[in-house]
């Protein structure tokens, strides 16, 4: 799968990590829907790299269509009200 992380690039990551993918980002949606801050920062950094450890970069000049797209790193809580809501970014 081809997840584009914003503002870095795009990685390509195995499908053996899909299911732990979705389960951070059904965490993802109670925690913004909670407000807390903190545990969204620490959320989303798990997110993140989880993609950016065990995904291969996908090299600028590769032309791929992203199957995913995941917010930038600093991406504020109110921001993210926007992306994790309902099924969040991956639906069950």
């Amino acid at each position: 799968m081809i997840i584009r992380i914003l503002t870095e690039g795009q990685y390509n990551l195995p499908g053996a990590f899909l299911d732990e993918l979705n389960d951070m980002d059904n965490t993802l949606v109670e925690v913004v829907a909670e407000e807390d801050r903190a545990k969204f920062e620490v959320a989303l950094k798990e997110m993140l790299d989880l993609v950016r450890d065990n995904g291969t970069p996908v090299p600028v000049e590769e032309l791929v269509e992203s199957d995913l797209v995941l917010p930038e790193p600093d991406i504020t809580l109110r921001e993210a009200e926007e992306l994790f809501v309902g099924e969040g970014l991956l639906p069950d």
